[in-house]
């Protein structure tokens, strides 16, 4: 039989409810009786004591809030009885012992991967479209409407059939407001795809380019060279319009400075030197049509696991998820670095609570001193805007149990695991050390995982407890849901269910084998996640504003 409830680390004064438990009910946990005060819903905390103003509130083994007020044993925490509140951290000579995890059911496995000539493998073999400003995205949209649905990328198709049969009732005088969707005979048109090899073809649609502040251009030239550098990545289109502030020339000395040796078919037309835009569209279509001629010759092969670079994400999170699905995707985690390849921890503004444990995890000083400083210059931009990491969870978080910011961070931050941090990144610079690196990026779902593409994630990891419809266009997206209720609802967009840790019927252990071994099939193209089916291309630039 199931747990009604679980204690995550033996210093926590709160209990988790992994049921709905109600009013009056008497709760037995390790031979203590608790009478809850009001309904805990399932994912949320009561208190093991009766607790008073100021007192230091622990979860995940951590200070993670205080109470505001007198709160009875049983009661429930919520927003109004618990504020965010987190332990300093600094750094402290600390020598980190891991013991890594057993690997012999995966020791000398192989994924099939594209082989690039640095020796980096890809994952997937896609063309990218970059336009250097926004001025070019309607050129893109013309483009990729046209490329989508002549070669069989489209999926939308089954969308323009139920329009169509909507256009047919409406003109045959049906009465459209009464109609239900299942009458009507939708046939979904599925054109196979003429380019065998090529995975995708990829649009970073982006509003950045010009205007603003020519950091901002810069910071974006450098992002752009990282997609267009990435093993995913095997043919790059550019459009340009020309007076721009990222200039074509910053654009390719930021891919070189990258990349030395970068060889890849780089075809580039800028719109102000063209003789018309409807010449512009054709010759960037008829170039980019004989790339992929190329491209498609190239062939997956077998690759040691080590040449695997997984990003951990977590969006749309719940009171399970620092329960289930993160520790789970934690354990896959140290499997790979175990392993040889490279895990990116992102996210900063969601490793609130939990940085201490990271920086006493950090091999190098160098680096330890460097995750702290991104960190505090971090949390002061937000503080000097009158926000702050404090504000981090959003409404959903917080109806689902993550009360506060230091509960959702400490709970993020277990999808690391457990091994010892070898670098420290800021937004774009590229991960070289096998192992967990943590990446300097927002905790927006959408800037983290451009953010962590940028960084070398060949494929990414993503948690979510409510439901998050997110992906990435050149880097695969693994939705891993926390609860059996949300794969059941959401079957669209889930690829792993880790339900069954909160059911008692698996272990962290078990299921983070499991994932891995999703990985391995996602990774040599057998298997394909629900996001890159629904081309789910999400991208979204950090501007190095305030977000969180």
């Amino acid at each position: 039989m199931a747990s009604r409830i679980l204690k995550i680390h033996p210093k926590d004064n709160v209990l988790v409810a992994l049921q709905d438990l109600s009013k009056g009910e008497q709760i037995a946990f390790e031979g203590e009786e608790y009478s809850l005060q009001e309904d805990i819903p399932a994912k949320h905390k009561f208190f093991m004591q009766d607790m008073h103003a100021g007192d230091e509130i622990y979860m995940y083994g951590v200070l993670v809030g205080k109470a505001q007020y007198a709160i009875p044993r049983g009661g429930l925490m919520n927003t109004d009885n618990t504020k965010h509140a987190a332990d300093p951290y600094t750094f402290r000579p600390f020598h980190y012992h891991w013991e890594a995890p057993d690997v012999s059911r995966f020791e000398g496995r192989t994924f099939n991967g594209y082989l690039r000539s640095d020796g980096r493998v890809g994952t997937a073999n896609y063309w990218l479209f970059i336009p250097t400003v926004f001025c070019e995205n309607r050129n893109l949209d013309v483009i990729k409407e046209a490329l989508y649905n002549e070669l069989g990328y489209s999926v939308t198709g089954k969308y323009r059939a139920f329009t169509h049969e909507l256009l047919t009732a409406y003109e045959e005088g049906r009465d459209l407001d009464n109609l239900s969707s299942d009458e009507l005979s939708v046939v979904t048109h599925k054109k196979n795809r003429v380019f065998k090899n090529v995975d995708g073809i990829k649009f970073l649609n982006h509003q950045g380019g010009c205007g603003g502040i020519r950091q901002d251009a810069a910071v974006l030239g450098k992002l752009l060279a990282a997609y267009a550098d990435h093993p995913n990545v095997a043919g790059v289109t550019i459009l340009s319009l020309g007076c721009q502030n990222l200039q074509l020339a910053d654009l390719m000395q930021d891919i070189k400075q990258r990349n030395a040796n970068f060889d890849k078919p780089v075809f580039v037309f800028e719109q102000q030197q063209s003789k018309s835009e409807e010449q512009l569209i054709k010759e960037a279509i008829q170039k980019t049509f004989v790339g992929l001629v190329d491209i498609n010759k190239y062939e997956r092969q077998p690759v040691p696991l080590s040449k695997l670079t997984l990003g951990v994400k977590c969006g749309g999170s719940d009171g399970f998820s620092g329960i289930s699905a993160n520790p789970a995707v934690g354990y896959t985690s140290d499997l790979l670095v175990a392993l040889g390849g490279k895990v990116l921890l992102a996210e900063f503004p969601e490793l609130c609570g939990a940085e201490q444990n990271l920086i006493d995890r950090t091999i190098e000083p160098e680096a330890a001193h460097k995750f702290i400083s991104l960190m505090g210059a971090y949390s002061q931009a937000a503080e000097n805007v009158g926000s702050g990491f404090h504000m981090n969870p959003s409404p959903g978080n917080i109806r689902d149990g993550l009360i506060t910011d230091a509960i959702k961070s400490t709970g993020a931050a277990k999808k690391g695991g457990t091994s010892p941090v070898v670098d420290v990144l800021d937004y774009t610079e590229e991960a070289t050390k096998p192992g967990l690196n943590l990446v300097c990026t927002p905790g927006n779902d959408v800037e983290a995982t451009t953010g962590k593409t940028a960084s070398g994630a060949t494929l990414i990891l993503f948690t979510t407890g409510l439901g998050t419809p997110t992906g990435n266009p050149i880097c695969p997206v693994i939705k891993v849901a926390t609860n059996n209720a949300l794969d059941q609802r959401m079957s669209d967009i889930i690829d792993i269910n880790t339900g069954a840790i909160i059911d008692g019927e698996k272990t962290i252990e078990e299921m983070g084998e499991d994932i891995l071994e999703y990985c391995i099939r996602a990774a040599s193209g057998e298997v394909i996640p629900k996001a890159v089916q629904l081309n789910q291309d999400d991208f979204i630039p950090w501007k190095r504003g305030v977000s969180l």
